[in-house]
């Protein structure tokens, strides 16, 4: 149990330590420092329960003692840091997981052909020519249609204009066939009197060439 011991807790200083990290990482395959983290892991986990029952022994005879309180409160003290120290074990183990994957991810990304890059940078070049493409004809279209309602609107203006001169000239030639007839009826009116004056007159000779002489 003593060498078991002794050999976790030498893994444990040699994981923890950032040089010795620095070495492991880079002499170590992926796969070996994997299975070293999930034996500190192992540990980790065994050394906590080990505790965690002598932590719930010593509650336990806690209750026999006169100041049972103030002595659960020391066992717990003692609980949380040793807890705290395994959590900050855990941590460590695992951003140096996430070192180590970032690390394998980015070598897997630089690995890709050169030819693949190359043709997804030629598609994104032709994506981008395509769009730009297609927002010139956007832009013809919009200014093809706004062509097109200005001559809609030029050419509703000038019928609406048209129609106004052709309802003024209608009625200009109302108002003239109206003032003709008035001056028609006028004339019309002096000839009828003229012509009763004349009736007049002659009625009235004719009657003096009847009368008898005095």
């Amino acid at each position: 149990m003593k060498k078991t011991t002794l050999l976790c807790l030498l893994l444990t200083s040699s994981l923890l330590s950032p040089a010795q990290t620095v070495v492991g990482v880079a002499t170590d395959s992926g796969a070996t420092a994997q299975a070293v983290r999930d034996a500190e892991r192992d540990r980790i986990n065994i050394e906590r329960s080990r505790l965690d029952a002598g932590f719930t022994a010593q509650d336990i005879a806690c209750y026999k003692k006169f100041l049972t309180n103030k002595c659960l409160g020391e066992v717990k003290i003692r609980r949380d840091a040793v807890m705290a120290d395994f959590r900050r074990q855990e941590i460590s183990l695992d951003q140096q997981e996430r070192k180590e994957k970032g690390a394998e991810q980015i070598r897997k990304t630089e690995e890709k052909s050169s030819a693949e890059k190359q043709q997804e940078a030629a598609d994104k070049r032709a994506t981008a020519l395509k769009d730009n493409e297609a927002r010139l004809d956007r832009e013809k279209q919009k200014v093809a249609d706004r062509a097109t309602m200005q001559s809609n609107e030029k050419s509703n203006v000038d019928a609406a204009t048209n129609r106004l001169k052709d309802s003024q000239q209608k009625a200009d030639s109302r108002k003239s066939k109206q003032t003709s007839s008035a001056e028609e009826v006028q004339k019309f009116n002096e000839r009828l009197e003229k012509a009763k004056e004349r009736q007049s007159r002659y009625e009235r000779d004719l009657a003096n060439q009847t009368k008898p002489p005095a």
